[in-house]
């Protein structure tokens, strides 16, 4: 009477398939990156991520408010100032728009969500770089965290309930966690962008935030290469004070979620990057794939590796998909 054992018995209905599912995928485990652009009188389509906009200030608040009655977790914002300069300096100043725009939404938001900002100088300076630069070119890694601490304390005073560091610098989770307690934020949290690639698949966040990059991020991200690397990361970021740790991108990287997710102490983060996006994007337009079914898979797999919440353009839409 072979076979015994048919493991397909739990898999013949609907109800049976929902029974013994290992997985979900939630709306609070989804966290909307949203893009903010000084100066705009209307929302700006961004040609590489069809669907997404660069927001005006009010459309942002707008945009946010629709997506947490949606039921998202977070929404993690990231400032597009219309000039820039060698020390990025829009990132320091109040009235800066990513720092404006922090201020818009815990107006409007308070504590109905969780609010969050990028701690990075990428989009604010001249030539594209995470960092400041010194005389002969190269990022300067200290130099680079006074302005961070700098930023994370106006980030925190204008309402950021939690910063991202996305730098991927040397010590940047712990200068960000002092200066913030030494200036009374205590209770902001720190995402840590603990094993951040130096990956192709950023191309078309560059055109969201108008990046002036020049060069490449190889000496300061994670070589695609190695896997090792990322729990030396991971272990630096947690005795720093890290709050969260995460792992950029999703898809390309599974490995190194699992295996983060297998040995970190906080909850686990994995971001689901612009060409991922764009990837399915184009795919589905084309008529290629099932763009629904392939979305949901896609986050499933994030939760499946490891992630406890993950960072989507998709957030917003996919909520309101999983509580239909």
């Amino acid at each position: 009477m072979f076979p015994t054992h048919r493991p397909r018995r739990l898999r013949q209905t609907p109800a049976m398939r929902r029974l013994v599912s290992e997985t979900s995928v939630e709306p609070r485990q989804l966290i909307l990156p949203m893009f903010v652009k000084e100066g705009a009188a209307e929302p700006i389509p961004i040609a590489s991520m069809p669907g997404v906009v660069q927001h005006t200030r009010d459309t942002l608040r707008k945009a946010a408010v629709e997506a947490v009655q949606a039921g998202v977790g977070g929404l993690m914002v990231f400032g597009v100032p219309l000039t820039h300069d060698a020390v990025g300096s829009g990132a320091t100043d109040p009235n800066g728009i990513l720092n404006v725009a922090l201020r818009d939404l815990r107006s409007e938001l308070g504590d109905d969500t969780v609010l969050m900002s990028d701690l990075c100088l990428d989009e604010f300076t001249d030539h594209g770089h995470c960092g400041v630069l010194d005389s002969d070119g190269a990022v300067d890694n200290d130099a680079t965290l006074r302005v961070y601490a700098d930023m994370a304390i106006e980030q925190a005073r204008s309402g950021a309930h939690m910063v991202g560091t996305s730098g991927m610098m040397d010590g940047q989770v712990g200068v960000v966690r002092e200066a913030l307690d030494e200036a009374g934020y205590l209770d902001t949290a720190i995402l840590a962008y603990t094993a951040k690639y130096a990956s192709s698949f950023y191309g078309p966040f560059r055109e969201a935030v108008g990046s002036q990059l020049k060069g490449d991020r190889k000496t300061y991200q994670q070589d695609p290469a190695n896997a090792r690397e990322a729990l030396r990361e991971l272990s630096l970021d947690l005795a720093e004070g890290a709050d969260i740790v995460m792992v950029k991108p999703g898809l390309p990287y599974l490995d190194v979620l699992r295996v983060v997710a297998d040995n970190s102490e906080v909850p686990v983060a994995a971001y689901q990057v612009s060409g991922e996006y764009a990837m399915v994007e184009a795919a589905a337009a084309n008529g290629w794939l099932d763009r629904q079914r392939t979305i949901l898979e896609t986050l499933t797999s994030f939760r499946r590796a490891g992630a406890d919440m993950i960072l989507t353009y998709w957030a917003a839409e996919a909520a309101h998909w999983l509580s239909a």
